[in-house]
């Protein structure tokens, strides 16, 4: 799909990926809106033309009151990007408030979402479906139960969107990064902790925001599924196909690093 002229919406935008793929997709012509919990001004700016609007993604309300500001603002919505995600330290053990704001934010904003815009998508017979998820959701996060499984659950969903409405015009791309220089990385979320730094180092190179952007910009045209900005997720993820026991070798051996590395 090409950008330009494009109704396009980009959840988690303050900051990070969420800003870089504003930037990039503004860049590229489309016509933008940008939201986020805390506001989204200084990523705006300087986006001449471009929409912010402050929602939780993390409620149905919030998302309905996403896209009908979005709609009021440009039109149909060509590509939504689900791009909003939170990540916590954690095991079977967290709280439920931690499972709780995992769920809530890395999946079902994800199907709230497709649950308002798919009915006008299917009647125009197009839409774009964009979500980003992690590598961790097609390999897993060592440190964390809650994000391992929330970014599965998300890539779950994209591919079912795929397969069920591709032959009615829906197109869908799934992000999942490795490492990417962004405040989560660092200083993971207030309740708790975040996804580990440590990981992602011992795993792999970590990558800008405007690089992950590029390559999201060349998916969306060539109409791609996965998204790999690290290429070697998914050199991973066919190992993990067709030799899963030496991929849990490889993994418990990364995690004895991690924690060596406390």
């Amino acid at each position: 799909m090409q950008l330009a002229e494009k109704n396009v919406v980009v959840t988690g935008a303050a900051r990070g990926i969420g800003a870089a793929l504003a930037r990039r997709f503004h860049a590229a012509g489309a016509n933008v809106v940008l939201a986020d919990r805390d506001g989204v001004a200084e990523a705006a700016d300087g986006l001449k033309g471009a929409v912010e609007v402050i929602a939780d993604v993390g409620t149905e309300a919030g998302n309905v009151a996403l896209i009908e500001a979005a709609e009021a603002a440009f039109g149909p919505i060509d590509l939504f990007f689900a791009n909003a995600g939170v990540g916590f330290a954690g095991d079977p053990m967290s709280s439920e408030e931690v499972w709780d704001a995992s769920f809530a934010v890395n999946v079902h904003a994800h199907r709230w979402a497709a649950k308002h815009l798919l009915p006008g998508w299917l009647a125009r017979g197009e839409g774009y479906f964009c979500s980003t998820a992690s590598a961790a959701g097609v390999l897993t996060q060592i440190g964390s139960a809650p994000y391992s499984v929330t970014k599965h659950a998300a890539v779950a969903f994209a591919e079912w969107i795929s397969i069920t409405y591709a032959d009615q015009g829906l197109k869908v791309s799934c992000l999942c990064p490795q490492g990417v220089n962004t405040r989560m990385l660092e200083d993971g979320d207030e309740l708790g902790g975040g996804t580990s730094a440590n990981v992602v180092r011992l795993a792999g190179a970590v990558l800008e925001p405007a690089d992950v952007a590029d390559v999201v910009v060349e998916a969306i045209d060539d109409e791609r599924f996965f998204v790999f900005p690290h290429p070697e997720v998914g050199d991973y993820l066919r190992l993990k196909g067709s030799e899963p026991e030496r991929w849990l070798a490889g993994m418990r051996k990364l995690q004895r690093r991690v924690t060596e590395a406390g």
